[in-house]
């Protein structure tokens, strides 16, 4: 799989206070904060209910069923010598136990095989929020170090042109300088206290971000060792991870959870035909202390067990109406997991290329860092001698500055799109974060 290699470290990294956090510690902190995981995790708790639901349809129902009443019953008779008048208190109490055990439901059955789908989507759900959570983590916390980076490299590109500007006066001042390199270097000044705003005001919402998924605020973040080395994905072969995605990653999982339970759902519906058969067995007792025709008292027991056939003949045609829409959306949940099986190859195919491309920007970027460097030294040595001028050593000190941003922003990206190029094909676990967290200076 992917392995980060680390060597030596980024000139310009951030430097680290006794309390920075690593990437693994503030994903710990997402896992345990972020509302949006909660929720999945609670949404996997729901669907894994689904199950033994689905096992209850089998299995046999006991109701039990109790009444008491009192009355009174009062009588007069329009011959008391052949019935006499009479008046009665009735008391009367019971309990009925009911029992009923399938035998052939045919829906049923039908229902507890789709439960076993639905957990598997559940499942599938959640590992595809596990994944987005480390994704989400993993680019929050690069993005704020990419803030912070900007910011301390724009400070820097500020002290430069600050002794430029200070240079160019002295020279203005003994006359060996023009006051158009004043001007220029004054320009450049203002303009950079400006950039040095914005970089401050960036790196406060990126501090916001990654507050919000993990709900603690961070005053620094480990940075990257110095010239990290990136390896190229392993299998090297864009092929294999189309393969690998379209038969494993959580979108095509979960489709393919669905569009079974969607098979299912029309042989559930089909079976709305079909007779049922069921045990039924009753016991119940009632007591009386009399009658309307005896005042005395009686104890009754009843019991039965039998079988119950029932077939439905005709529903107003809905069972078959439930059919059809059974059958069209089986055929829509085929179409939803073919589109889930292209946008996962279609994801795969974008995060190897954008590991691979990444990958060589990083290198073009640290060769172009040398030469800037050794472009900016040429052209101070130019302005002190008189054969450059002071709008070229600024530029250079420009070029300078924003290859540096650049290369840490490519590592960066490199590194978050091959968390996701392992998200793409469904291996993405806490196992890989401790493997980037290799590379951050401790």
């Amino acid at each position: 799989m992917i392995r980060f290699i680390a060597s030596l470290a980024f000139a310009a990294a951030l430097p680290l206070s006794a309390q920075a956090e690593d990437l693994l510690q503030v994903y710990r902190d997402a896992r345990s904060y972020d509302a949006q995981y909660a929720a999945a995790r609670y949404a996997l708790q729901a669907g894994q209910e689904k199950l033994p639901q689905g096992k209850a349809l089998l299995l046999p129902t006991l109701g039990l069923s109790a009444n008491a009443t009192e009355s009174r019953l009062e009588s007069d008779s329009d011959k008391p010598l052949l019935s006499p008048s009479f008046n009665r208190n009735v008391r009367s109490n019971g309990y009925t136990l009911n029992l009923s055990q399938p035998i052939y439901r045919k829906q049923n059955f039908l229902q507890y095989d789709e439960a076993g789908y639905q957990v598997r989507q559940a499942e599938a759900a959640f590992g595809l929020a596990a994944q987005d959570l480390i994704v989400r983590t993993a680019q929050a916390y690069f993005e704020m170090l990419a803030a912070q980076d900007s910011l301390t490299l724009v400070g820097a590109q500020k002290a430069a042109i600050s002794e430029q500007l200070a240079q160019a006066k002295r020279n203005f001042e003994v006359g060996t300088a023009t006051i158009t390199d004043t001007h220029e270097a004054q320009a450049r000044y203002d303009l950079v206290v400006a950039q040095e705003i914005a970089a401050q005001n960036d790196l406060e919402s990126k501090r916001r971000a990654l507050q919000q998924l993990t709900g603690k605020e961070y005053a620094a973040l480990a940075p990257l060792r110095p010239h990290v080395r990136l390896t190229a994905p392993n299998p090297n072969n864009m092929q294999d991870w189309v393969d690998i995605a379209q038969k494993q990653s959580y979108p095509v999982l979960v489709q393919e959870a669905v569009s079974e339970i969607a098979s299912l759902e029309v042989k559930r519906n089909a079976a709305g035909h079909y007779p049922t058969l069921d045990l039924v067995a009753s016991y119940g007792q009632t007591d009386q202390t009399a009658t309307q025709f005896s005042p005395i008292g009686s104890t009754t027991t009843n019991s039965s067990i039998g079988l119950q056939l029932a077939l439905p003949l005709y529903q107003g045609g809905a069972i078959s109406s439930r059919e059809r829409e059974a059958a069209a959306n089986y055929e829509k949940a085929k179409q939803d997991l073919e589109n889930a099986r292209r946008s996962a190859a279609l994801a795969a195919r974008q995060s190897y290329l954008g590991v691979i491309n990444g990958i060589a920007q990083v290198g073009a970027l640290e060769q172009a860092l040398v030469s800037s460097q050794s472009a900016l030294d040429s052209n101070k040595l130019g302005y002190e001698v008189g054969v450059r001028i002071n709008i070229d050593v600024l530029n250079a000190q420009q070029q300078l500055f924003s290859t540096r941003r650049d290369l840490a922003v490519a590592r960066y990206n490199t590194i978050t799109t091959q968390l996701k190029l392992k998200a793409a094909v469904g291996s993405l676990r806490e196992q890989d974060l401790e493997e980037v967290n290799l590379v951050l200076t401790p």
